[in-house]
């Protein structure tokens, strides 16, 4: 571990469960820097590995998509991983309330294309979400960062350990890895999590309530998302189906590529723009994997699911 010495100051971005994001400037230079670093003052070993984690996989990210570690260091006291400021704000600042849909179309193509550059490197960020992107609204940049669960293998099993503990975000958890479905995590998990985080920014709410971490992950497995029409009548039904699509349950009836929801999404930014409106389009037509996926039957061949 390097020490971070010339921190001039601190500027809190957000705080995500046992992790504060912050930015900070140098104190002799005009150059800034991301900071993450633990809540508690003791932080449990389980986040240092996660901090550590994300630092290994440094040479594996690009300035273009992703928040890149400069450093692992160390101040009062604590480990802290320092990243590249590559500008902008979290995303999770701005949501709460209906994005106007051309600044959604736009955001939302460039995570697409984030994250399909990302899955290109052979990762799996298991964790995306809006406080874990980085947007740029002036200059059109998106960028990732969280990556302190992020997988390198292609297909990986969640056993089914109590919710509490599970690595990831439980309201943006794709079903399958909740650890209850009997089915791998692959890219297309991600992919749900995508869908997620557009249904947030479209309507200002998440698809799912819950009151505890049992319920999310009922949510999840077995309630279908409300109507994004229910919280923005404007919202184009062929956006809306995007959308849904990748919501699906089973991840064989997801969009199968981020490569696939760039395409849709761009035909949606190319109609709205050019004629205020979005009309039917099939979906999933450019949803081509270069990957084999062989498509697993739920537990037990009966559609039934482990709680």
């Amino acid at each position: 571990m390097t020490q971070l010495s010339r921190r001039r100051d601190l500027q809190k971005l957000w705080q995500s469960g046992d992790l504060i994001l912050s930015r900070s400037t140098l104190a002799d230079e005009e150059t800034s820097v991301l900071v993450l670093a633990p809540a508690s003052e003791r932080p449990a070993p389980a986040i240092i590995a996660r901090l550590e984690h994300e630092y290994s996989l440094r040479n594996e990210l690009d300035s273009d998509w992703a928040v890149r570690p400069l450093a692992l260091s160390r101040g009062a006291g604590r480990p802290m991983l320092v990243l590249e400021d590559p500008g902008g704000e979290p995303l999770d600042r701005l949501m709460g309330r209906p994005m106007e849909l051309g600044r959604f179309l736009h955001v939302a193509i460039g995570l697409a294309d984030a994250l399909g550059k990302l899955h290109k490197r052979g990762l799996i960020h298991k964790d995306i979400k809006p406080a874990n992107i980085l947007v740029d609204l002036a200059g059109g940049g998106v960028w990732f960062t969280g990556f302190g669960i992020a997988s390198r293998l292609p297909r990986e099993r969640q056993s089914p350990e109590p919710p509490e503990i599970i690595a990831g975000t439980l309201a943006y958890m794709a079903p399958e890895q909740t650890g209850r479905m009997n089915r791998s995590i692959d890219s297309r998990s991600d992919l749900y999590s995508l869908g997620i985080t557009l249904y947030e920014m479209l309507t200002g709410a998440l698809p799912f309530k819950a009151a505890d971490p049992m319920e999310w992950v009922h949510c999840h497995i077995a309630r279908q998302p409300v109507s994004l029409e229910e919280y923005a009548a404007e919202i184009p039904t062929p956006l809306s189906d995007v959308v849904i699509k990748l919501l699906a349950k089973t991840a064989e009836k997801r969009y199968q590529t981020a490569a696939g929801v760039e395409a849709a999404l761009r035909r949606c930014l190319t109609a709205w723009e050019s004629f205020g409106r979005i009309d039917p389009f099939p979906l999933g037509t450019q949803d081509v994997s270069d990957r084999l996926m062989i498509p697993e039957r739920l537990y037990g061949g009966s559609g039934r699911q482990k709680l």
